[in-house]
């Protein structure tokens, strides 16, 4: 990683080899040399000692951020070179056990949309399959139908039961099911979007513009570039305030396709009080990125200039790159606030003024008990 490049601090030497093998993989592939890379596999030789020890961490870590397949495919493809049989191994059992999962989950996730069309439940894959070829923890739906119908159709097709609900699942209108035979759960949005359900203008868009995308002998309807992006971001900046590795290789991959219609994408988010939001995240994704790989992702100055604050505020802490919640996080939270009520949503704007009364009440909730999950 090039020092004079603006990256996180108090990165990890693991974050930093998943980061590598993500974003410069055409480096080390077979190029012994003097890089950061090489210098980091040597490090991390010299601290194994053996395959359950630093490489389960690196597992857990690529696992937690949702990167396994991508990382650990080119990760096997290094230790076979090297002939580290042992590690290679351990990788290999890894990668098959992950890419079972995944087919379980996909054949499941086919099932489910299908019987919710026919319900008349038209469903929209969203977040879940963004980070093709890895997969989230839970499947992510969206729907405009009456979530009455959602549950119906879940509980009768596939005698699903539905989770206990958090306050902020009531005010999302969300609801999450267990699906017998389903280690995942389905998430179905419901109608609304944003943490406290705050976004209905968001979800006209997401409906309408949906596109088709194939994984295998599976066809699925998700949602457009623009629309993934404001998922995403409402997701990382407005809700859990941390980015995982997924969201940045995931949102570089789309940029870098340059498919997005940046003048959409500016008057959505503009509309919806989070255009700030998004110009952040995008440029710290950017930013990280060209950290790795020496050059940043196409941004137009309409991106760079909105944006707040970069990758200098962000930390990586527990497992992901956290974001400032006083006063960065805070800030874009009031202009969100600000533009619901200037433009006369005053509903919208009722539920998300709930949003830091719930969050006070979430932390209060984890340091008693040790979880967030019947408040968040």
């Amino acid at each position: 990683m090039n020092s004079n490049l603006p990256t996180v601090r108090d990165s990890t030497a693991n974050l930093c080899l998943l980061s590598e093998l993500l974003f410069n993989p055409g480096f080390f592939l077979g190029v012994a040399g003097n890089g950061a890379f090489a210098k980091q596999m040597a490090q991390f030789y010299e601290q194994a000692s053996d395959a359950d020890g630093d490489l389960e961490q690196l597992r857990k870590l690529a696992m937690t951020n949702h990167v396994i397949v991508r990382c650990f495919e080119t990760l096997e493809r290094i230790l076979v070179n090297k002939g580290a049989n042992g590690e290679a191994e351990f990788v290999a059992n890894a990668l098959a056990a992950e890419h079972a999962r995944i087919r379980h989950a996909l054949g499941f996730l086919a099932e489910i949309c299908a019987a919710l069309d026919e319900g008349g439940c038209r469903a929209v894959v969203i977040k879940s399959l963004d980070h093709w070829p890895d997969l989230g923890s839970d499947l992510d739906l969206y729907t405009d139908a009456p979530a009455h119908r959602v549950v119906e159709v879940m509980r009768k097709r596939f005698q699903a039961a539905v989770a206990e609900r958090s306050w902020g699942d009531r005010l999302a209108n969300k609801w999450n099911f267990v699906v017998p035979g389903l280690p995942e759960l389905v998430e179905v949005h419901a109608g609304r979007l944003g943490q406290t359900g705050e976004h209905t203008t968001l979800t006209r868009s997401l409906s309408s513009r949906t596109r088709t995308a194939t994984i295998g002998q599976q066809t699925f309807r998700v949602a457009a570039p623009e629309d993934r992006i404001i998922l995403s971001t409402l997701q990382r900046m407005y809700r859990h305030f941390y980015i995982r590795l997924c969201d940045v290789v995931d949102n570089a991959t789309l940029l870098d396709a340059r498919t997005v219609d940046f003048g959409y994408l500016h008057s959505l988010g503009s509309a919806a009080g989070i255009w700030d939001g998004i110009a952040t995240y995008l440029t710290i994704i950017s930013e990280y990125v060209e950290a790795y790989r020496g050059y940043r992702v196409p941004l137009p100055e309409m991106v760079t200039g909105s944006a707040r604050f970069n990758t200098g505020k962000v930390r990586f802490r527990r497992d992901f790159l956290r974001v400032p919640i006083l006063p960065h996080s805070a800030g874009l939270y009031a202009r969100q606030l600000t533009t619901l009520l200037l433009r006369g949503e005053l509903r919208n704007s009722l539920r998300l003024s709930l949003l830091p009364g719930l969050a006070t009440a979430a932390a209060v909730e984890l340091k008693i008990t040790g979880s967030d999950k019947g408040i968040w």
